[in-house]
């Protein structure tokens, strides 16, 4: 496959509606929350601003909405604009069929098309699991757009050794096979063992999700295409390389999951030649811990900002250098090199 041209922004398309949000009326000091929709082709896109300052676009996983990364937004907010949405299917963004699975290009084009729109200047972006595997495609397709992306464990199971790729894929259908026969709660208890969460590692005053008649249709939807959407998706590693450096792979300290996606994200930052951001907590750091991510986020945009520093310096996220032998490329296109070691930064 041909690596992508970055493509210049396009002008302004769709209709657009804004409304202040509930009780978010412009506060002291000028920041704002304000909610809208897009109008993109084959869905209504739901979205909330609120904070002021550079823009932050967040793109959660799961069936993450526009409400659950409140824990990191209302951190972010105090610094930077927060853009969040629900993503096409889920929550209050519409769909005109909810039969057909929008895929992964979809979902990013729904993104680049939110930017487009509200956007006055390239946004830093933050996406987790299948978030990050989002904010992968869109800075693949629309480098301008993206100031610079942290993917916290996209699960790109193609960057896997060929044993735990299988070992990933058959997890992964286990999981749609499950919501098929028995039903999504099953599922997502199945999907929670396979992706190692531990519900202890989290910060004071959190609360864990709960499964709610209200959730149920964005597990139903997300199971039933997105999360097939993830398994059948290959990244344009070509064009990933020629924006290396607009990248921050990252990572859970104690991850330990069946299907990897820790270990794709030290492949990807290795490919890259990058560095690899590693956050207290695991895959669900972002619900879990959303105090310590947020303030490791702001480091890090803050750091892509100012003149250049090591960010092994920064309070909120360790960095570990990658030291780069070649060793046996991905089965995929566009090929590369894997990890062989690591240390730890002082």
């Amino acid at each position: 496959m041909r690596p992508r041209q970055p493509q210049p922004v396009p002008a302004r398309r769709g209709r657009h509606r804004r409304r202040p949000a509930a009780g978010g009326r412009r506060r002291r000091g000028g920041d704002r929350r304000v909610t809208g929709s897009l109008e993109v082709p084959g869905a209504r896109i739901h979205h909330r601003l609120r904070g002021s300052g550079p823009l932050v676009l967040l793109l959660p996983g799961g069936d993450g909405d526009a409400d659950s990364s409140d824990g990191i937004a209302s951190r972010l907010e105090q610094t930077h604009t927060v853009l969040t949405y629900d993503r096409r299917g889920l929550s209050r963004s519409t769909v005109e069929d909810r039969t057909r699975a929008p895929g992964i290009a979809t979902h990013a084009d729904d993104a680049h098309r939110l930017l487009d729109a509200l956007a006055a200047e390239p946004a830093f972006v933050f996406g987790t699991s299948i978030g990050a595997v989002i904010a992968l495609e869109l800075i693949a397709r629309h480098p301008g757009q993206v100031r610079h992306l942290v993917a916290f464990e996209p699960p790109l199971t193609e960057l896997l050794p060929e044993s735990a790729r299988a070992a990933a894929e058959r997890a992964q259908l286990e999981v749609e096979e499950i919501f098929r026969t028995v039903g999504a709660p099953d599922a997502m208890m199945r999907f929670a063992t396979m992706i190692g969460i531990d519900v202890e590692d989290r910060e004071p005053g959190v609360l864990l999700p709960r499964m709610t008649p209200e959730r149920l249709p964005n597990l139903e939807y997300f199971l039933a295409h997105d999360a097939p959407a993830v398994r059948s998706y290959r990244a344009d590693l070509p064009a990933l390389r020629a924006v290396a450096a607009q990248i921050t792979p990252a990572a859970g300290r104690s991850s330990n999951s069946v299907v990897g996606p820790e270990v794709a994200a030290r492949e990807l930052a290795a490919l890259l030649d990058r560095e690899l951001a590693e956050f207290s907590g695991g895959h669900q750091a972002p619900a879990l811990r959303p105090g310590e991510l947020a303030t490791g986020l702001a480091e890090i945009f803050a750091a892509m900002r100012a003149p250049p520093r090591a960010l092994h310096t920064l309070r909120g996220a360790q960095v570990r250098r990658r030291r780069r032998t070649p060793l046996a490329a991905p089965a995929r296109r566009g090929g590369g090199s894997a990890p062989a070691r690591s240390r730890r930064c002082a």
